[in-house]
């Protein structure tokens, strides 16, 4: 999502009016009321400065004088805007409804949960999802999304955070450790050494050199030494056996080549001991009017998901430890939230992924689906279902990443005259309420601000979308907005089949026959390891490293998935544009028309393995060598490139694979009667015979 700047770059200073007349200089010295300074708008803007301002609405007069008693002033303020706000959702549900409706409860166990959009720019695509773990004691339903940089403010205003003073505590904890004579004999990092060494040369294609046949032998003397000596313990023998066994492995690869090895892991024992922990010291009561935060080591929900069910499950407790840090924070009335802040997270040192993940947390219990999305509010985020008219502005922000058109002649400008056209409509309600306003202390007034700014931006989307549009159309060829709406590429609304919610590119829907050109001979794949593939289709999702952790599929599975979590690439799936396989292997999917995947706005891509990164300060991640045009993607020709989907692709839905390629035809049978009970019987429009395939039948 661009940035929309907070202001115009040259406010202007007119005519100051009679101070009655102004509700700017009526506010101005209002504790804890900060507004922007008048700006210079576009010509279409002049109508909202021109306009007599509106009547209140009727209802919520009638409310306040319709007693024998007069309501405080803050108070009636507050409950004037909240019948305002009533009588204007139910008019809005008439007319722009929800392009995602709220379940009241998302369906229970179901892994991939309920996709929503939320209106406004404060989560990443507008994303978000509605989970309902099953449990003992009830539904644990979860609201999971992931918030923008630039919305991370306004969270943290909501928060009341402990200061950096620390404590150390000892406690006694099962902690998992390497053995010293490991650490004393690097077996661990001799062994890693030769396994990333020849790593390299297998996700390339490249012939194993001697300095990676020096680095296998090296590893290999370093155990053999440690096997071989009778003084060592069992425990030792084993971890020396773990080094061993995965040496064999790499022996093999340097001596046959073949696919990539799984991530190797050192070898670990449990032990209970003593160890300093550090707590943070909380500092008193939160401020008046936040939600008290505690500052933790970040964490993750550690779900499970039955294989034979395909249910997930959790007892919205137990997590699992990730690297970085993360608030807890206390939203009253058993509700929680979970944030992972983008400021407390240094991207040089603590997984890229996590930044800006938000989860909150319903009581047990099943019905709280709605209320999970309202209560963003509570976190000074936007908390409505997103409507047509919000999701044509997503659109055309999402479009602006894809198309690199954020630096195009116009398009600033557009930007600017967008947020002036809101800053406007603001100052336009305070007028309306001026008297109301006056009345309200300080903190009653900033959450009254809150509304109105919330309000300001609703009411001028349409003409802040107008103002956009045109300036889109005419960064990318087109006379103006109308031309571009009316192109049969224009389609500013998601697609909302199956298990995820993707934006598409105008510039790819509305060019498919350049893009079919462009990929002729050629076809986007993944390949994944033995026996992964029934499972893979028990969920119906090829999901990211993130998407996975929440469903409650453990670790891995991916090639690099510690790796991905530090660069970024865990956020998405992987796949590799490659020459139209006439042999391919087993556990392969493969779509032979990668249209079908290139007309979404989320992807980027490497021509050569780089992780996935989109962190600007992991070394693997190349500024100059990320793209996201569809036709340079088309002409990689490294063995190694990377083609990144965010969160993941829905292999049951519209995008679907053309071929899925079985090792055997007993898995292709066990396969296919699985899909059959569940009754999928087409996968991308076509017959589920016909999709699913075994490597025999290419290599008979």
């Amino acid at each position: 999502m661009p940035e929309l700047p907070e202001s115009l770059a040259e406010p202007v200073a007119p005519a100051e009016p009679p101070v009655a007349e102004n509700p700017m200089a009526d506010l101005d010295g209002l504790p804890g009321l900060e507004l922007e300074p008048a700006a210079t708008v576009e010509p279409a803007a002049q109508e909202l400065q021109e306009a007599p301002a509106e009547p209140e609405v009727s209802v919520a007069e009638g409310d306040l004088q319709g007693s024998g008693e007069e309501p405080p002033a803050e108070e009636a303020a507050l409950l004037q805007a909240a019948d305002i706000e009533e009588v204007q959702e139910e008019e809005e549900d008439e007319t722009d409804p929800p392009l995602t409706p709220v379940p009241a409860a998302p369906p229970v166990g179901e892994p991939t949960g309920t996709p929503i959009l939320v209106g406004g720019d404060d989560f990443i695509n507008s994303e978000a999802t509605l989970v309902a773990y099953d449990s003992p004691n009830g539904p644990r339903e979860v609201l999971l999304t992931h918030i923008s940089e630039e919305a991370e403010e306004k969270l943290l205003d909501a928060l009341s955070i402990p200061g950096t003073h620390m404590e150390e505590v000892q406690v006694e904890e099962e902690v998992k450790e390497r053995l010293d004579l490991d650490k004393e004999k690097k077996l661990a990092e001799l062994t890693k050494t030769a396994v990333s060494s020849v790593q390299h040369k297998l996700k390339t294609g490249s012939d194993m050199s001697d300095a990676s046949i020096a680095k296998h032998q090296a590893a290999v003397d370093a155990v053999s030494a440690v096997l071989n000596n009778p003084s060592i313990s069992d425990d030792e023998k084993a971890m020396a056996q773990h080094y061993m066994d995965q040496l064999n492995v790499v022996k093999d690869k340097i001596d046959n080549g073949g696919a990539p090895m799984p991530w190797m892991d050192a070898y670990e024992v449990t032990e209970t001991k003593m160890v300093t922990k550090q707590i943070s010291v909380p500092n008193g009561e939160p401020e008046p009017g936040t939600l008290a935060a505690t500052v933790r080591k970040a964490s993750r929900i550690k779900a499970t998901l039955d294989p034979e069910s395909g249910q997930t499950s959790w007892d919205g407790v137990t997590r699992s430890s990730a690297n970085g840090t993360e608030y807890e924070i206390d939203m009253g009335d058993g509700w929680t939230a979970v944030y992972r802040p983008y400021q407390e997270n240094n991207p040089k040192n603590t997984e890229f992924s996590l930044r800006g993940q938000l989860e909150v947390h319903a009581p047990a219990g099943a019905g709280h689906g709605k209320d999970l999305v309202e209560r963003l509010e509570q976190l000074h985020l936007m908390n409505k279902p997103m409507t047509a008219a919000e999701g044509e502005w997503t659109y055309l922000a999402n479009n602006i990443q894809a198309q690199g058109l954020e630096g195009s002649v116009g398009m600033q400008a557009a930007m600017e005259t967008a947020q002036g056209l809101q800053d406007l409509q603001a100052q336009e309600i305070v007028h309306q309420r001026m008297e109301s306003l006056m009345g309200l202390d300080s903190g009653a007034l900033q959450t009254a601000m809150k509304r109105i700014h919330l309000e300001a931006a609703h009411k001028v989307l349409p003409m802040k979308v107008e103002v956009v549009r045109d300036a889109v159309a005419k960064a990318s060829g087109f006379a103006g907005g109308a031309e571009l709406a009316a192109s049969p590429g224009y389609e500013p609304t998601p697609s909302t089949s199956g298990k995820w919610l993707t934006w598409s590119r105008f510039d790819v829907t509305g060019k498919k026959a350049e893009i079919a050109g462009a990929f002729k001979g050629r076809s986007l794949t993944h390949g994944l390891h033995g026996g992964a593939l029934a499972s893979l289709l028990g969920t119906g999702v090829l999901a990211s490293t993130e998407k996975r952790a929440a469903m409650g599929i453990g670790g891995g599975i991916g090639m690099s998935e510690q790796a991905d979590k530090m660069t970024g690439g865990a956020n998405s799936v992987f796949l590799r544009v490659k020459k139209t396989p006439s042999q391919p292997g087993g556990g392969m999917l493969i779509w032979d028309d990668p249209s079908v995947l290139m007309r979404r706005s989320d992807y980027y891509a490497y021509n050569g393995d780089h992780y996935g990164a989109i962190n600007p300060a992991h070394q693997n991640y190349s500024e100059n060598a990320i793209t996201r045009d569809p036709m340079k993607i088309a002409k990689f020709s490294s063995s190694g490139n990377e083609v990144m989907f965010r969160n993941g692709i829905d292999l049951f839905g519209a995008e679907a694979p053309s071929r899925i390629v079985c090792h055997t035809a007993a898995e292709r049978n066990t396969i296919l009667a699985s899909l059959t009970s569940r009754g999928i019987t087409q996968l991308g429009g076509k017959p589920v015979e016909d999709v699913l395939c075994t490597a025999n039948d290419y290599n008979s």
